[in-house]
């Protein structure tokens, strides 16, 4: 019991320095931004299932380069400004999306 305790808090004494280092609110934050748009397209019907489809697999694509840039404990400024950049296109593309006059 001791020892399972012992290895939880080292472990976690172990990761929380990491994840604190990783931390990318702002990123995170407009990911929530852009995914609400997307489910408001949907409700709306200002979005088609296939664009909706579309839509979050571009999102998923940015979650996974924000997974990969946190892998090695440090987002680089060079990293960041590639998660913006794509953040920027998907963005443009939900807006085109939306307002394309095709609904569901």
């Amino acid at each position: 019991m001791k020892t399972r305790l012992l290895a939880a808090v080292v472990i976690a004494s172990i990761t929380f320095p990491a994840f604190a280092q990783t931390a990318t609110p702002g990123i995170d934050q407009r990911q929530m931004n852009q995914e609400r748009r997307i489910d408001q397209g949907i409700a709306s019907g200002q979005l088609t299932a296939r664009e909706a489809a579309r839509l979050e697999r571009g999102q998923d694509r940015i979650d996974a380069m924000e997974n990969r840039a946190k892998a090695d404990g440090v987002v680089t400024a060079r990293e960041r400004a590639r998660i913006q950049h794509a953040q920027n296109v998907e963005s443009r593309r939900i807006y085109r999306q939306k307002h394309d006059r095709q609904h569901r």
